[in-house]
């Protein structure tokens, strides 16, 4: 794969998981060709990453757009590993200035609701719609992850699954009563949308009987977003996952409980979801610490 194949692959993934504004994609699409420039069709190395950083930080740019393209850097090649086109990251060692951490952003419980009785379970493709959305919700997976979800791994009975995220690590996860039910409610349809086909095995199935694309999700949630009166700036699968988090945390699971179901590698990330609720956070600590009043 040639940097310019993978840039595409990466801004692709960032449209669709993170339903980045079309201005986002294109500073992405600004920088990392700066950096395909640079390469002049080299392979990427520790040397010429830390040779290129040297060049911004040399340049009259702030030190924020700096921060940024570094920044854009290290989430391409993490991207490209995670994703299994690389095998290294060259971008290991190189450091990125420090930024303020923002918010993720959720919605509210209510909206959530609203988003997922919006499809029409009158119909195979509203029933999958439920089926799906009631598991992203559940779940908090990621849409390559709910894409990548095959029907075998998935235990109706002990309301589990078992999903494969970065670097191809598995873990299993709840799955509640609402998307058990969804998911039961579904599956007669899933017969019917694969048809004579041969069955590719993925638990969500297109119209066409294939495997549920990454697009097609992003557009599934999007279309019930609108009809559930929620901006279509504020939704995408990842927003949804954030809104799952959020509210486990909100309702009192703990931050290992989330962390092992978000499949995060370090607390650190899952942390971040105490900010989002800062009266839950001092609510357990009034309740737990023997100093606290």
């Amino acid at each position: 794969m040639t940097i310019e194949e993978g840039i595409e692959e990466y801004l692709s993934s960032l449209a669709v998981e993170r339903g980045l504004a079309s201005n986002t994609l294109a500073a992405y699409r600004r920088d990392l060709g700066q950096y395909a420039a640079f390469l002049e069709g080299r392979q990427p190395t520790t040397g010429l990453v830390v040779e290129y950083v040297a060049t911004l930080h040399g340049s009259s740019l702030a030190p924020s757009s700096v921060a940024r393209k570094i920044a854009s850097l290290r989430g391409f090649h993490r991207f490209l590993v995670g994703e299994g086109f690389a095998r290294d990251d060259p971008t290991a060692l190189v450091e990125t200035p420090r930024l303020p951490r923002r918010l993720p952003k959720a919605l509210s419980v209510d909206e959530v609701f609203r988003l997922l009785d919006g499809p029409d379970r009158r119909t195979p493709l509203g029933r999958r719609d439920c089926a799906l959305l009631e598991f992203m919700y559940a779940t908090g997976a990621r849409v390559a992850e709910t894409v990548g979800l095959d029907l075998e791994a998935v235990d109706l009975v002990e309301r589990t699954a078992i999903v494969t995220g970065k670097g191809s690590h598995q873990r299993m996860v709840p799955v509640g009563a609402h998307a058990v039910s969804a998911i039961e409610e579904y599956l007669p349809d899933r017969m019917q949308l694969k048809g004579s086909r041969p069955d590719p095995g993925a638990l969500f199935l297109s119209s066409r009987g294939r495997r549920l694309s990454r697009q097609g999700v992003w557009l599934i949630v999007k279309r019930h977003a609108r009809r559930a009166g929620i901006d279509k700036d504020r939704i995408s699968p990842h927003v949804l996952r954030h809104s799952a988090a959020t509210h486990m945390v909100e309702g009192g699971a703990d931050l290992r409980t989330v962390q092992e179901i978000l499949g995060h590698a370090n607390i650190s990330t899952t942390q971040v979801y105490t900010k989002v609720s800062p009266q839950h956070l001092y609510e357990v600590y009034v309740l737990s610490h023997p100093r606290s009043r």
